[in-house]
């Protein structure tokens, strides 16, 4: 049963915790021997009350805060060094459970620090000291996609085709590249100053070198990683999992999002969520979408044997551009219109 996206029932934890977690009550101890994965980390020793002048001493004066996590704060930041408004992720060492400083951070920063593509968010910098990290990245000014959900109420398929194709894009240099995201989901899906998506937060990223076309390894993952309402029937099942096709998946409940404006599964129950998602998927009577797009969701919300890959999605028909229509300029002016209202007005949420 799709469910509306103001009302997405119990969301996980920002970071849900391996079933392997090694979770401790033991204070974090700093990255020592780690710091080599950094190659731009500088190491600096800080106090609580010093942050912001450590900042400062790198070229940036932080101004306020536009996210906020368990233990990470994203603030937004002028900087001398890129002229131009930067975001901060400010992760506290005190607070973040071990697992994350020793395995999820520092993959993170390792992983994104090697991509660079028009559709992501691009890595600047990071700085490590006593108390925290400091991850420098892309400002991308015009909220997320959840946030344009929230207030349009679905997108046109006309713009949902362009964002979805970008998000196919950023997702098959990923893979290209053996890089798994492991947490597609709009709340992840930024819009920069032209209204281009741009792929966020790879907390949950790893080198995976099955996606590549050809590869040998045959290696599966075992953590649970994103939201509930993104996993794959597979994630959720409890079993090893290829991540290169729970992307795939997750791409299709963003897809369902973006034209339907609400999620396509029930969230608020683990055990009814696994149920659903072994089903067909259902598509509400309105908006109304066309049959070409609600077959991709289709294809896409369907067993991992039978998922279709990033280049067969590509070559779908619904992807082709389609001659321009006086429904089709109509149905763009009220999406410019919409974007116009909410730069003009006050928001709550901003992007990063």
């Amino acid at each position: 049963m799709p469910v509306r996206m103001t009302l997405t029932g119990t969301r996980p934890p920002e970071r849900p915790p391996s079933r392997r977690s090694t979770r401790s009550n033991r204070r974090p101890k700093s990255y020592g021997s780690r710091s080599h994965m950094i190659d731009s980390t500088v190491q600096v020793q800080d106090d609580i009350d010093r942050k912001v002048t450590v900042l400062e001493s790198h070229g940036y004066t932080v101004g306020k805060i536009i996210g906020t996590g368990s233990y990470a704060t994203v603030k937004l930041a002028r900087s001398t060094r890129h002229s131009g408004d930067v975001a901060i992720k400010i992760v506290s060492k005190v607070q973040a459970p071990p697992d994350y400083l020793k395995k999820f951070l520092p993959r993170e920063i390792e992983v994104v620090k090697g991509l660079k593509h028009p559709n992501l968010i691009r890595f600047l910098q990071a700085i490590e000291t006593t108390h925290r990290v400091y991850i420098i990245m892309e400002y991308a000014e015009n909220g997320s996609l959840f946030d344009i959900i929230r207030g349009q109420g679905y997108i046109d398929e006309i713009r949902a085709r362009r964002w979805f194709g970008q998000l196919l894009e950023a997702l098959q240099y990923c893979h290209e590249r053996g890089v798994v995201h492991r947490d597609i989901k709009c709340e992840n899906l930024l819009l920069d100053s032209d209204y281009n998506i741009k792929l966020s937060d790879f907390g949950f990223a790893r080198a995976h070198m099955r996606c590549r076309s050809n590869a040998a390894d045959n290696s599966l993952s075992e953590t649970f990683c994103g939201s509930y309402a993104y996993a794959s029937p597979e994630i959720l099942q409890g079993i090893p999992y290829a991540p290169h096709l729970s992307d795939i998946w997750s791409m299709g409940v963003v897809l369902f999002a973006m034209v339907f404006g609400r999620l396509p599964f029930d969230d608020s129950s683990v055990n009814e969520l696994l149920k659903q998602v072994q089903n067909k998927v259902t598509f509400p009577k309105q908006p109304e979408v066309s049959t070409e797009c609600k077959e991709l969701i289709s294809n896409i919300l369907s067993p991992v044997q039978t998922r279709p890959r990033l280049k067969t999605i590509a070559e779908d028909r619904w992807l082709k551009p389609k001659p321009k229509s006086r429904g089709v300029d109509k149905a763009e002016a009220e999406l410019d219109h919409y974007i116009d209202m909410i730069q003009t007005s006050a928001s709550s949420t901003d992007g990063y």
